[in-house]
């Protein structure tokens, strides 16, 4: 894709969110299925994905994915999508690039071990390895301009505000 082509996707959507702001105010939903195994089954846009324990956590490796991996793997996409959209919108050519998400976690946090443990991630890092003979000056704009544009990023730098509610279905009893 060309930025005459991104232009041409973006604009129209651009001009109806400044005259109606409302209609970019979008709500994303992801939903699972509780399984078996201490499993979640996640329906992605191309298939389902089982999510189930880290290895660390007592997880058999491989045997399901680990939503701190999906975690990173969001982000990672997210950053990945962002730069290419920012770079032809800059007119940056790049050749190729990947994007690597990394994250500490000290999982004696969320196995109760200790206390002074967090739960979650301690540190992420985010690189970039582009091949490209644009100027440094404009891969320092791309970087900053991703950063800025990237959802996933921006959720994670600023703590949005979370509401957990739940519902129980009482199923009627089988004895008698």
């Amino acid at each position: 894709m060309d930025r005459k082509e991104l232009h041409t996707l973006q604009s129209p959507l651009k001009k109806e969110y400044l005259k109606f702001p409302q209609k970019a105010l979008i709500t994303l939903e992801a939903e699972g299925k509780i399984g078996d195994d201490v499993t979640c089954q996640i329906i992605t846009g191309k298939s389902p994905v089982k999510a189930g324990l880290h290895p660390a956590t007592g997880g058999k490796k491989g045997a399901a994915a680990c939503s701190g991996d999906m975690l990173l793997e969001a982000l990672a996409a997210c950053a990945g999508v962002t730069m290419g959209a920012v770079a032809t919108s800059m007119k940056i050519h790049i050749r190729s690039g990947t994007v690597l998400a990394e994250g500490d976690i000290d999982f004696r946090g969320t196995l109760g071990v200790s206390r002074e443990a967090p739960v979650g991630f301690k540190n992420i890092r985010l690189h970039f390895d582009l091949d490209t003979d644009a100027p440094n000056d404009k891969i320092a704009k791309l970087v900053e301009l991703t950063e800025r544009y990237c959802v996933v990023f921006q959720t994670l730098n600023r703590k949005p505000d979370f509401e957990i509610s739940y519902e129980i279905k009482n199923s009627p009893s089988l004895t008698g």
